[in-house]
């Protein structure tokens, strides 16, 4: 039987590039030599090689992070090129990479959110004006992107205009919402129509990180993940069901991650990743194999859904 030919594409040219490389680096490892015959792709510099051999591809494995590789960019691309891919599509890619979007479907579809309110550049704002809804403190985030990058924690109104001037690298539009004290967990959702609900994860930043940004998700040691989530059964599954919902509020297909925070016993749903961290000490791959499935096993049902949704 002849090996699937596998593009892994990773690296690109958003801000999380590094954390992309990773990704790639860990699964090229984790895929089965003997069942892919597999071929890297960097998108900063092989699309016009990638173009080239998309006759000879069975399947990509999209291990991008950020625009260009997770809100549907190369998405559309492989579907021009007739590649099918791991995850979700262009659609879906773009809406969970849109904060304020995304957060608006989460309401239409009655699930929770922190409260929040936008700030476009060139709007004049007033940092006192905040105090009242979403308050502080409040998180001030790019609309756009992931890793946390670009996300502060904002304490007090004097410390506002730095955070939102930090946000504003990284788009044009930035969101405050509401800083809920509280603990932090994470729902993996793998599938196309059947969706498997895997074992929730807590996350737990250490050493002064108030919350899980850049430094506590990327730094060895920063943030203890407990799996399963040491929660109550019905918060578990209320949470469960909130990542499904999520999923499918936002069209996603073949897996997707939704944080989540609780507090005072309400669930808040924050947003939803639809290409998470690949490595193996990632929080989807923690939370896989904790439901019994190993890193090359999640790999393989990754790709199976991709050439599954092909045929559909």
């Amino acid at each position: 039987m002849s090996k699937l030919v596998v593009a892994l594409l990773s690296g690109g040219i958003s801000s999380e590039r590094d954390v992309s490389l990773e990704s790639g680096k860990q699964v090229y490892k984790g895929l089965d030599k003997n069942k892919y015959d597999v071929r890297l792709y960097d998108p900063a510099t092989d699309l016009e090689k990638l173009v080239a051999d998309a006759p000879r591809i069975d399947v990509a494995f999209i291990a991008l992070h950020g625009p260009y590789g997770e809100d549907g960019t190369v998405q559309g691309l492989l579907d021009l090129l007739h590649i099918p891919y791991q995850g979700s599509g262009v659609l879906a890619s773009a809406l969970a990479m849109d904060k304020l979007t995304s957060k608006r479907l989460y309401k239409e579809a009655g699930l929770p959110v922190p409260p929040f309110k936008i700030v476009k550049r060139g709007q004049a704002y007033h940092p006192e004006a905040f105090a009242a809804l979403p308050g502080y403190p409040l998180v001030a985030k790019p609309r756009y992107g992931g890793s946390s990058i670009g996300t502060t924690l904002v304490q007090k109104p004097q410390n506002l205009s730095e955070a939102i001037d930090r946000a504003f690298e990284y788009g044009t539009d930035v969101i405050l919402e509401a800083y809920l004290e509280g603990r932090e967990i994470t729902g993996a959702v793998l599938g196309n129509v059947e969706l498997q609900l895997l074992p929730l994860v807590e996350i737990i930043p250490k050493g002064g990180h108030a919350f899980f940004e850049y430094e506590a998700k990327y730094t060895k040691g920063a943030t203890e993940e407990i799996c399963p989530a040491p929660i109550s059964e019905t918060l578990s599954s209320k949470a469960q069901l909130f990542a499904a919902t999520a999923h499918r509020a936002l069209c996603c297909r073949g897996y997707s991650r939704t944080d989540m925070i609780i507090c005072n016993e309400t669930i808040y749903v924050l947003e939803t990743n639809t290409i998470p961290g690949m490595t193996p000490a990632s929080l989807f791959p923690l939370s896989a194999k904790t439901a019994g499935i190993s890193f090359s096993q999640l790999l393989d049902r990754l790709i199976e859904l991709a050439l599954e949704g092909k045929s559909a």
